[in-house]
Order: structure tokens, then sequence, then C-alpha cells
């Protein structure tokens, strides 16, 4: 008879060899579940020691209701779809993976950047069309001697300035509060503010979390002071852009492209004006996949589990109890 019972909240992996290895070391069993309302994780979720969760919401109702678990560990970065207030008073652990994507994310957001820079994704479906000679509907700039901006200094933006060192690129400004402008200098990179970095930059790669303070941090105003040649790239949460604004801009041709992986709404609704926009470059929130960053991610979510369950404290905690 297994010593506790581990549920997955919603099934995004399919296999889950990874986290078995781990917890069948603690005597532990999985579950798989595929919740799809608040009624089946009330029905459901109770008898869990522990729970993995991808995007299902762990609201307070559902986390009030936890008369056995012990730790949620979020398979991701953020867990803006936990109620961490509400597990805290409850005694549960709430536990994420921040380390796992930092080399895929900035990955795809360099591959978003060139995309936009050389209208790759454009002369695409043109040329599949039979068009050519595609250089006048939207020119391409030389990348080298031009101003990268980050909004967000933290390890992602840290491993894409390092991937862009070689590019010829004449500064990067970057635009975090939280980090110390001593410190972002010995990086690499100039401390602004968000205006001048608005302002100032040809490029701009959005790696802030999703908080109450950054959820449209980029809004109207940033997006009215940048140059009229500016791209935006987002590989962090789609609310920290404000969509309808950005949309806006680049229907009008008031800045020049955007690369997105993430959305306001996902999977992006159909009718979503991004969609009609030849200057814009999209993908699915996948910016932090790689097979080696799921494996890493799978492994670190279970022993945060594991730890708990065996009398310690996560690998990666978020709250205290």
């Amino acid at each position: 008879m297994s010593k506790f019972t581990v549920m997955v909240a919603d099934d995004r992996y399919g296999s889950y060899l990874e986290e078995e290895a781990i917890l069948n070391e603690i005597g532990a069993t999985l579950e798989v579940r595929n919740l799809s309302s608040e009624e089946e994780a009330l029905r459901v979720l109770p008898r869990a020691d522990g729970i993995f969760v991808n995007l299902f919401p762990l609201n307070k109702r559902v986390i009030e209701s936890l008369a056995r678990c012990r730790v949620i560990s979020r398979y991701g970065v953020g867990y803006d779809n936990v109620d961490v207030e509400a597990a805290t008073w409850k005694r549960i652990w709430v536990a994420r993976v921040p380390d796992y994507c930092f080399e895929d994310v900035s990955d795809h957001a360099l591959g978003l950047l060139l995309g936009c820079v050389r209208k790759i994704a454009y002369k695409d479906r043109l040329v599949r069309e039979g068009k050519w000679n595609l250089t006048k509907a939207q020119p391409c700039h030389r990348i080298a001697g031009r101003t990268l901006g980050l909004v967000g200094f933290g390890a992602i933006a840290h491993c894409l300035l390092r991937k862009v060192s070689g590019f010829g690129l004449a500064r990067v400004l970057a635009y975090d509060p939280y980090v110390d402008p001593a410190e972002t200098g010995k990086a690499g990179a100039i401390a602004v503010d968000l205006a001048t970095l608005a302002r100032e930059s040809d490029y701009i790669s959005v790696h802030a979390p999703l908080s109450p303070e950054t959820k449209g941090l980029i809004g109207e105003k940033e997006i009215g002071m940048m140059k009229l040649t500016a791209i935006i790239i987002n590989t962090s949460r789609g609310p920290v852009v404000d969509e309808e604004a950005l949309a806006a801009a680049l229907r009008e041709g008031r800045i020049a492209a955007a690369g997105l992986d993430v959305f306001a709404v996902e999977p992006l609704p159909p009718r979503s004006p991004l969609r009609e926009l030849d200057n814009v470059i999209l993908s699915d929130h996948t910016g932090w996949y790689s097979e080696e960053s799921v494996g890493e991610l799978k492994t670190k979510a279970a022993r945060n589990i594991a730890l708990v369950l065996t009398g310690g404290k996560p690998l990666y905690p978020v709250n205290a109890v």
C-alpha cells in the first residue's frame, strides 16, 4: 500500500516517467487527472497528499477543500493560477520551477527577433504564393549599430544578452526596478527607466513576470513613445503588454513589427486582430519548450513534492508554512 497519493490536476504531458521514478522512491502513487471544472476538482483533489498543476485554476474554494494536501507544485515559473494566500492559510506549500528553461526562452526570443528583423514569416507566406522581390513592401534594416531594450533583467534576459553579444549592437538598455543599476552595468547593459527604454530602443524584448504591478506595463503610453521602426518581442506573459494597444500600433504602422509567444487569452482567439497582421510573428506559448527543458521541469517539480512529503521543504518554495 502506498504511503502517499499524488495527483496531476491537468494532463499536459501524457508521460510521467520522471515523476514516477522520484515518487516511487518515497512510496507515493501518481494519479493523472485532466480536470475540466471546479466541481470535478472538489470531488477528486481532497484525496491528494500532493498536487502537480499546469494551468488548472486552484482557487480559494478548491484549496479550502484539500483535506490531505501538503504541497502544490506548479509546472513552470509563474503561479498566478494558484491562490497562494489560501494555500498558506491551509499550511500547504506552494512550489514552482523557476530555472528550467532560461536557454530555451532566450533562444525563442532571439528567434522571434531575427524573424521580425528579416521579415522571414512574411516572406515565407508570399514566396509560397509565387511572389518575389519583396523588399519594398517591408524593408529590412541591419542589426549592427541598433539598440536592444530588455524589460525585466532576470536570468532569461541575461541569457539573451549573452546570445546577442556578437551582433554588433550599439547598446543594450535594461529596465528592472528590482535590480541594482551597478549590477546591470556589470552584466553589460545600461540601467534606464521604462520611458527611456521605450523611446530609445530599436528592439524591445519583454521578460517581466506577471503580477498586479506588471499587468499592462507596456501600455498605450509606452507604445506611443516607441520608434516607428521599433520591434517588440514578448516571451513572458501576455497581459504584461496591452494587446489591444499593440495591435492598433502595428495596424497603423506606429511600430514596425512584433514577435509574440504569449497572449492575453490563450489559445489566441479566432477573432484576434493580431491574426490579420503581416507584421507579426505568432507562436503558441512554447518558448519554454525543448525536450531537455521538459525533462528538467518534470524532475524538479517532482522533487518539490517528494521533499515535502518526506518532511522537508520544496526546492523552490513560493510561500512559507
